[in-house]
Formats: C-alpha cells, structure tokens, sequence
C-alpha cells in the first residue's frame, strides 16, 4: 500500500519566520471545523488557531482557543518560553521558533519539537473526527525532570472578525478540571489555575498583506500545570464545543485514533503512489457531514460549501478515493435544491441563492460521472426527470437571461451586474469578467449535460425529452461559431462580438466526456506557452488587455487580479485530459505540483498562486477542486 508523503523540516525552516510561517498545517474536524496554524508557531492569519468551530454552516465558523503556549521550567530553574507572537509594532515575543528542532507532518498529525540543549519536548496536534474537538498533546522526549506551563489564550468570535479589549472580556467558568468559555466550549488539562486580562495587540501579518484588519485582543483564560519527570510522560489537553458535558476520548489516545483514521482513509482509496495517497488525504479534508448530509468544504481557512465548487471537485473527491456512497447521498440532497432548472448555490451566506449558469451543468456532469463510474442505474433512474426538467428550463429560459438561442442551440446568458460563470468576481458590484452572452466552456457544459441526459436515457430506458433534438443542433452550433484561428477557440461569442482573448475556459470544450471539440497537440503547445506555469494555466494570457501578474494587496485589488492572471490550479485537471486526447501523458505537468505539497498549504494545493514568477500561492492554502482535479487526473 502507498502511504502519505512525510513531510519534515528543520531548524533552517523552523526557526525562520520567513520560512516557517508561511507554511500551514491544517487539521480538520469532519464537521467543517479545524485547527489550523504554520510550521513556526506564529499566527498569521485571524483564522488560525486551535479550535475553529463551525455552526449552522461550514462557513459560519467561531474561533475559540487560539492558543496553548509551552512554558517549560528546567532542572536549572530556567524558564523557558516556547510560544511564538506578533504584535502590533512588529516585535516578536515571545520567540519560540528559534528552539524548533524539528516539523513534522506524518499521516495528517503535525509534530513539533523543541530543542533546549539536553531536553527535547515534543507537541503533537489532532482532532476528534465527527465532532468540534481537539486534542494537545506534549511529551518529554529526552532529559528532565521538567515543569510544564501551557497558558490557554482565548476568544469566542466570528472567524472572519476580531475581538478587542473594547469590549467585556469572554467569560471563562473554572471546573474541576479547566474552564468552560462563554458557555461555548470547555478546555480540559491538569493542574488548572484561572487566569484573566488581555493580551492587546495580537498582529495577523498575513492580513496585513490581504489590507485587511491585522490585530486582535486575545484573552489569557488560563494556564495548566504539569510535572514531566521522565522522557515519555505526557501532558494531555483537549478542547471541545457542542455538548459540553460530553467530553472527547483524552488526547493521548485522540491522536492515536486520528493517525489510524488517516491511514485508514488513505487505505481505502486506494492510491498509486505516494502523491496520490498524500492527495487521498487532501481529498479527505473538504468531505464534511452537515446536518444535511454529506457536503463539501470549498476551501480552507474561509470558504464554506459553493455548489459549483462541489460539482467540479466531485469526480476527485468521491469516486477517486472511492465514497461513491456519499457521493450519492449528496447528489440527491442537491436535486432536490432544484429550482426552475437551476441548482442552488446556498451554504456560504446561508441564503438560498441561484447565481451560476454553469453550476448546474456541473452537477449534471457530476452525476453522470457517478453512474458511469459506479454503474448505479437506481439512482440514473431517479435523478433523470429532475436532469431533463433542467434541460426543459435551460431551452425555454430561467432566471438572468440563460436560455438557448433557437437560431444556433447553443446557451447563453447575462443579467446587468451579474458575473455567472465561474469568473465570477465583483468590485463594487461590477463584474471584472462578466462575459455575456455565449461562454465557451457554457456551452461546452451545456452540450455535455445533453449527452449525459441521452447517455442516462439509454442506460435506464426513460424517454430522454427534449434533450435528443437540441444535442446535435448545440454541437452543429458550436462547430460554426467558437473555432478561432490557431485551432484556439473563442472565449465568448454572441455578446457583442466575437471574443479572441486567451484564456483557459475552452480546456473544457476539449476535456469534458462529451466534449464538442478536440484539439491538436500544436494547438495545446500554443495555449500551454501563454497560459501554463508550475502550478497550472493562468486565467488569462500575459500580454492580453487587463492581464494582471499579481494576486496581491486589498480585497478590490485581488479580485480584480482574480480571473485576469491568476494562476488556478484546478485547471491543470482538464490540461492534462486534453492533453491525453491527444496521445500526450501530462505526466510532466502534475509532477510540477509535487514541490507545492510541502510550500503553502502542507500536504494539499492551493486555490490560486500569482500569474507571474515565481507563481507564489495565494487565496486559500487548501482548496477543494485544486486537489480533486489533480488526484482525479492521476487517475487517468
């Protein structure tokens, strides 16, 4: 069996905040919540910490513990701090990184280990699966005997927010064996003493980089005390929020069991080699169970469930690790969001929303993909008449404008303010990349979802409607109008012309299963040597009009860049099945983004990276459809 890439470093990473912090580890929680933090120690970002608590949604997450800082007293009565802040006025203190011997992230546990000449104490981290819990645990490694100190600092607020000394400080109940917090989760440990004031100015640099708000109050709830008199002894810690009076297992053997489970998870997909096993793992982070089932994590630290987002991801993250049966209870939770042909797209905001053209079809591709995939013609055969009512509503018209054009079958759309492709960024309510009137990879969806209607009629016997009249008319459509010079295709045409710009979008008018076209290996080289980088193609052409090389800077100023540059790597999936429709293996392509395993987000593949080199990571360090497209193409 292939196991998971370790992934290990030193003092020359560790005890360089440049280095160590701006690599994360992240520990997830099944249920949408997680720990999250670097290699360092340091909390960059106002999402780290020790336990992320989702609520009603994965996105409406509350950060209680931030953090457990080591303080450990020697034989020699030296005091020795092993935390690590930042602080408003850049100072560094205390500067535990620079005792950091050692990371290591081994079958999804991160490890740490602190040299103090002749003791080593090591912290090792996990969650309890299911449920909003974590578990601490330290051990004495080499000499002794020590005095442990971990001084608890805490907050309850809205993740994507601060809290500030402004206000009442949270309330923390001493019990028995810790506290409770805001009556909203219980820290368990030894040797338990009440704290109580504000440590002011807690600095978040990496929300200084996104302009966004960088400091925060945090409380000192605490601190637990404990004798390590020998290598091997432990101290144990947990955390928890839901049922307070219903405490997880102690977290020696809670991370033990989350080590086990990882394996286990890893096991059962099967993998390859060591990439796809470390992927498998990946893959495993954004498959959450909500009250409603199964459902999917966008991205990590800030995005909840978009359903778009879940249907690109779905081949990779349930049929390549082998979930087809989540994968089918989810399917049929998200039929039956249908409305007037079009999927919701609700989780994030907690509202139900109809904002995408393309988020339907995706979800038809989806589904096709499960029965062609499984063999489950139960469920071909109970989804179908939802499937063709999509179809039904796409050809008579929906909401924003989707409808067919009677003169060519193809689809288009646009609504005033309105971006509802995948390019879907705003700034002050004006798409940067509205691209009405007929997308290229639209239609290419829209032409797939007609032949997996034809496809699911013929495996199950069910009348296939309107799908049978409109597939060819679509694909004689798309034949006459998208083909460019070059072998390229257009990226948008019936808006207000033919759109000759280079972007990525028409990768999927030659990958899909039913892609309508296919492309020459000249004309894959051509694309690949504008748009193609380590980490997969930008989303628009350097040179072009707009282009922008940097994912940088305030909220406006990224999503502008967004869609106009940006590298996205879950694009590099259906690169490389065009690039195998033509006889090419791709295998050089997904070797690129081995290395990123173990840059940003430790284990996983970032949502977007910079359009200019050195293509440095940016948005979230853990994205869903990143790490399916690329364990899906493995796969190939």
């Amino acid at each position: 069996m292939s196991t998971v890439r370790p992934i290990t470093f030193g003092p020359q990473v560790c005890a360089r905040l440049n280095e160590g912090a701006t690599r994360e580890w992240l520990v997830p929680d099944g249920v949408g919540g997680y720990a999250m933090g670097t290699v360092s120690g340091l909390r960059t970002r106002r999402y780290h910490g020790l336990l992320v608590v989702a609520g009603d949604t994965p996105a409406s997450r509350h950060l209680g513990l931030a953090s457990l800082d080591p303080v450990v007293t020697l034989p020699s009565g030296a005091v020795v701090r092993l935390g690590v802040h930042e602080w408003a006025d850049g100072a560094i203190a205390p500067a535990g990184h620079r005792l950091l011997a050692g990371f290591a992230l081994i079958d999804g546990v991160p490890r740490w280990r602190w040299r103090l000449g002749g003791v080593v104490i090591e912290r090792e981290i996990a969650a309890v699966h299911g449920r909003p819990a974590v578990a601490i645990v330290h051990r004495l490694v080499a000499g002794g005997p020590v005095r442990l100190t971990l001084e608890a600092l805490c907050t309850w607020r809205d993740a994507h927010g601060e809290r500030t000394a402004a206000g009442a400080p949270p309330a923390v109940t001493a019990t028995a064996d810790g506290c409770v917090v805001e009556n909203a989760y219980r820290i368990r440990g030894p040797g338990f003493t009440p704290g109580g004031e504000w440590f002011r100015d807690v600095r978040h640099r990496t929300e200084d980089e996104r302009g966004l708000t960088s400091a925060e109050d945090l409380w000192y709830g605490g601190s637990f005390h404990v004798d390590l008199p020998a290598p091997g002894d432990i101290a144990e810690v947990s955390a928890w929020a839901g049922d307070l009076d219903d405490p997880p297992p102690p977290a020696g053997p809670a991370v033990v069991a989350a080590r086990t489970r990882n394996r286990a998870v890893v096991l059962a997909a099967s993998p390859a080699d060591e990439t796809q096993a470390t992927l498998a793992l990946a893959a495993d982070a954004f498959v959450v169970r909500t009250r409603n089932g199964p459902d999917v994590v966008a991205g990590y630290p800030w995005f909840g469930s978009w359903s778009r987002d879940t249907m690109i991801a779905y081949e990779g993250l349930f049929l390549a690790t082998n979930r087809a049966e989540q994968g089918r209870e989810l399917l049929r939770a998200y039929a039956g969001t249908l409305s007037e042909g079009m999927l919701a797209n609700t989780a994030d905001t907690g509202a139900v929303e109809y904002n995408t053209v393309d988020g339907t079809l995706w979800f038809l591709h989806a589904a096709g993909r499960h029965v062609a995939v499984t063999g489950d013609d139960d469920l071909a055969a109970e989804l179908l008449p939802a499937l063709r009512d999509v179809i039904t509503y796409h050809l008579s018209g929906t909401r924003y404008g989707i409808r067919t054009d009677p003169a060519d079958g193809l689809l288009r759309a646009g609504a005033q303010g309105k971006a509802l492709t995948w390019m879907d960024a705003r700034v002050d309510g004006v798409p940067v990349t509205a691209r009405a009137g007929k997308p290229v990879e639209v239609n290419a969806l829209w032409i797939n979802a007609l032949a997996t209607v034809l496809e699911l009629s013929a495996r199950t016997g069910i009348p296939p409607g309107t799908a049978e009249r409109a597939c060819p008319q679509a694909r004689e459509g798309f034949a006459r109008l998208f083909p460019a010079p070059g072998g390229l295709l257009h990226d948008v045409v019936g808006g207000s012309g033919e759109d000759p710009v280079l972007r990525p979008n028409q990768l999927l008018a030659w990958s899909l299963p039913h892609a309508p076209a296919r492309p020459g290996r000249e004309t894959l080289d051509r694309l690949g040597s504008a748009l193609l980088t380590p980490l997969g193609p930008r989303s628009l052409a350097p040179g072009e009009l707009g282009y922008s090389g940097r994912h940088r800077g305030t909220p406006a100023e990224r999503d502008r860049a967004y869609h106009t540059g940006t590298v996205w790597p879950w694009l590099t999936g259906p690169w490389v099945t065009a690039l195998h429709r033509v006889g090419a293996s791709g295998e050089d392509v997904l070797t690129d983004a081995e290395a990123h395993l173990s840059e940003h987000g430790l284990g996983s593949i970032s949502e977007t990276a910079d359009g200019d080199p050195p293509h440095r990571a940016t948005g979230c360090p853990f994205q869903a459809w990143s790490v399916a497209e690329h364990l899906r193409a493995r796969r190939l």
